[in-house]
């Protein structure tokens, strides 16, 4: 009798998830936030959580720190500090939250100029806590240097937390579930994933195409992210859960850093980076304002045509139950900005509108609506707008409260 192939498994580098997930919940600070954490799944961050800064570089009139911590589960988080350089502070925190972009061999290097070598050299200045990292630089960089062409394709061949802080913010870019260091390990590949990469494979070939190790790592990241959002089902958590965890983790490392104002955070993203300001805002009370780019319709306006433009962060079983995508800035107090790009190929132009229109009924003193004439990109303007945003609401205040933002471009 022949053996029985023996499958492999499809939580390379996260074989502790499971565990960790099923035991650990997160609480949150309002009844509103709890329900949105219960229905995602949100598992709890680990307190008292360190950090170790591998290496530190002046450049362009910044200073970025290359980080890393533990949490409970998976590989090591990787990240970048990058504040203005002889500035003391205490500095507005931003949390730079990378996108999507179809691109999972890298993760925040995609925001942050890394001069020289892109690798940073293990030295170990300072240890927040955590253990040390042992092989951290080549390991959590394997592809090398992110090609010039996803930053100019995504960000206008910006880096947007290099420049974030040359405009006097102190901005953390982290690594968050499924990408970059926190990616999965797919050197062996579950059955099914092996078959959809099987046949891009072939594709390439009959093409002339020769992939490089990141593109195919993209290629079996983006079939396997079904499997990790059937596993994360199994567990009563969900991709979007799962990535707020990490973003919770990175917030409340922010909030500690040096030179940071612990009382003036805000956070802002990029198409999926833009989803997760939205549900990061919801579920922190830390966040004073935050920008969502490119990310904001409503969920009928996805259906028929538009459900195969968008992953599982915007997909979460469960969510709809609480309103609509938009209804998710209601259950945050923080002020937000939502730039919609009105030529954007993954949304419907009506979806955006209602978008619009629900929003400016609902949250009028809270909420600032632009309407750009672009495609799904972060356009150099539009981040000049997002940062003039967070700059005017994250001033302080004598009473405590954030001033209205004085913008050259909002829609009515």
């Amino acid at each position: 009798m022949p053996d029985t192939p023996i499958r492999p498994s499809a939580l390379t580098r996260y074989e502790d998830w499971p565990d960790y997930a099923v035991r650990h919940r997160f609480t949150a600070a309002s009844p509103a936030a709890q329900e949105l954490a219960d229905t995602l799944g949100v598992p709890s961050v680990t307190p008292d959580l360190g950090y170790t800064v591998h290496s530190e570089t002046v450049h362009d009139d910044v200073t970025t720190s290359h980080m890393s911590w533990q949490l409970g589960f998976g590989p090591r988080t990787s990240a970048w500090f990058v504040r203005p350089t002889g500035e003391t502070g205490p500095l507005p925190g931003v949390l730079a939250l990378h996108c999507h972009g179809g691109v999972k061999a890298y993760g925040a290097e995609r925001l942050v100029s890394l001069p020289g070598s892109p690798l940073p050299d293990n030295k170990e200045v300072h240890d927040g806590g955590a253990s040390t990292a042992g092989g951290c630089g080549q390991a959590l960089l394997p592809f090398g240097p992110i090609p010039a062409e996803v930053r100019k394709k995504l960000y206008d061949g910006r880096a947007l937390a290099t420049w974030m802080a040359q405009q006097g913010f102190a901005v953390l870019a982290h690594d968050t579930f499924m990408w970059g260091s926190r990616g999965f390990g797919l050197d062996t590949l579950p059955w099914r994933t092996a078959t959809a990469v099987n046949g891009q494979r072939a594709l390439w070939r009959e093409s002339g195409v020769e992939p490089s190790a990141a593109e195919e790592y993209n290629a079996a990241a983006a079939a396997h992210e079904e499997t990790v959002a059937k596993a994360a089902t199994l567990l009563g958590s969900s991709v979007a859960g799962t990535v707020a965890h990490d973003d919770l983790a990175a917030l409340g490392v922010l909030a500690t850093l040096p030179g940071v104002d612990s009382g003036r955070l805000g956070c802002l993203g990029f198409s999926g980076g833009g989803g997760r300001a939205m549900v990061l805002a919801a579920l922190s009370p830390l966040i004073r304002s935050y920008v969502v780019t490119c990310m904001m319709t409503t969920f009928g306006s996805l259906l028929p045509a538009y459900l195969d433009a968008h992953s599982w962060l915007l997909h979460s079983p469960g969510l709809a139950k609480l309103g609509d995508w938009p209804d998710l800035a209601a259950r945050s107090n923080a002020k937000v900005l939502v730039q919609y790009g009105m030529a954007d190929q993954l949304f419907p132009e009506q979806g955006m509108r209602d978008a619009h229109h629900h929003l400016l009924e609902n949250l009028p003193t809270r909420y600032t609506g632009s309407l750009w004439q672009e495609p799904h990109v972060f356009t150099r303007a539009m981040q000049d707008e997002a940062a003039a945003f967070l700059a005017a609401t994250l001033k302080p205040t004598p009473s405590g409260s954030s001033p209205a933002p004085d913008l050259t471009r909002t829609a009515s």
